[in-house]
């Protein structure tokens, strides 16, 4: 693909992700956020599991830290639960902090292991997560959750309260669309400098043979830890931005089958790459709710309680028939197959901008 036309798409999805609020109903644009949140964290375990080798299965301890990170450092305490009031831009930020702090504690662990034993160690991350979210009442609200207190910056305020722009109102989920587009742009290309820099190079050398990057004078147990880190921080930012748009946070969310999601987006989408970590974490994040929303049309599927598979049930065995899929027939994910669509045909010039 030439570099005017790959311009010329990449403008014309800008203007159709900017103007989608002022068309779409609620569902759709919660849909969005949902997956916008997702694709940071994709982005996240893709540096890690993708471009470093570093399996992880405690992913979504990380958004959780993130999530209640933030409803702590913001909440007032007016709910009778624990909160230091402090400005939510403030929060946010502090919480995505925190979930590297998080991070930057395990990141010994993570530095010396690899393969299964670290996959093993990371889920126990999961367990020690529920448990504390379930009990530590006074920070959680316990199974019930807590309200997520709306993000206030530079004098706007994410919440419900409309504010009418071109005869359009916009709620808190309008508001939202925006600044999830710029803080997934924002990670985007922040991942994508790291991956074709010098630190990418050394991570997929460290990937590739542990033990020749090192040799070749490659920091391989700082690099490791640090990945582990940046990770941490992308999951961190993707739990405070799911919160912002759930308005609650709940234990049951953050478990096992969120880590193995991620990991599904991620295998689906194309390891080590950011586009194939946005691709996978939309179909991820977006199956199980067009099959809720469309399941009385759907064979099968109905909803839970009323004889058929279940929406999220049946997203479940979806993707898991993708990840088979994508394994034997697509090794690249998604991602590899508007590579092939790109790559010139052999005998075929190419211009002085393009690549092999």
């Amino acid at each position: 693909m030439s570099d005017i036309r790959r311009t010329s798409v990449w403008a014309a999805a800008a203007v159709v992700l900017l103007a989608l609020p002022f068309y779409l109903d609620r569902f759709w644009l919660q849909a969005g956020l949902f997956a916008m949140a997702a694709a940071i964290g994709a982005i996240g375990i893709n540096l890690l599991t993708g471009a470093t080798g570093q399996l992880s299965m405690g992913h979504a301890f990380f958004l959780a830290v993130g999530a209640y990170g933030y409803c702590v450092l913001a909440g007032d305490g007016g709910d009778g639960l624990t909160g230091l009031g402090l400005p939510t831009w403030l929060a946010a930020a502090l919480a995505v902090a925190l979930a590297g702090l998080a991070g930057g504690v395990f990141s010994p662990i993570a530095g010396r292991l690899r393969g299964a034993y670290l996959g093993i160690a990371t889920l126990a991350l999961i367990f020690i997560g529920q448990h504390v979210l379930f009990n530590a009442h006074d920070l959680t609200g316990g199974s019930n959750g807590r309200d997520v207190p709306p993000l206030s910056l530079f004098g706007l305020t994410f919440d419900e309260r409309e504010a009418v722009v071109a005869a359009v109102p916009f709620g808190s989920a309008e508001k939202l669309w925006y600044a999830g587009l710029v803080l997934l742009l924002a990670c985007g290309l922040f991942a994508r400098g790291v991956l074709r820099g010098r630190p990418g190079r050394a991570m997929n050398a460290i990937r590739d043979h542990r033990v020749a990057a090192g040799v070749i004078g490659v920091p391989v147990a700082r690099y490791r830890a640090g990945v582990f880190v940046l990770s941490s921080m992308y999951a961190g930012l993707a739990g405070v931005l799911l919160a912002l748009v759930f308005q609650r946070t709940v234990p049951d969310y953050f478990g096992m089958t969120l880590s193995l999601e991620y990991l599904a987006m991620i295998v689906i989408g194309g390891l080590g790459s950011v586009s194939g970590a946005v691709a996978g974490a939309a179909l991820v994040s977006l199956l199980p709710q067009l099959l809720t929303r469309y399941s009385d049309a759907l064979p099968l599927v109905s909803a839970p309680g009323a004889g058929g598979i279940s929406p999220g049930e049946a997203s479940r065995y979806l993707y898991g028939a993708a990840v088979v899929a994508v394994v034997l027939f697509l090794p690249g994910g998604l991602v590899r197959i508007t590579a092939r669509r790109s790559k010139p045909t052999p005998g075929t010039a190419r211009t002085p901008g393009e690549t092999a």
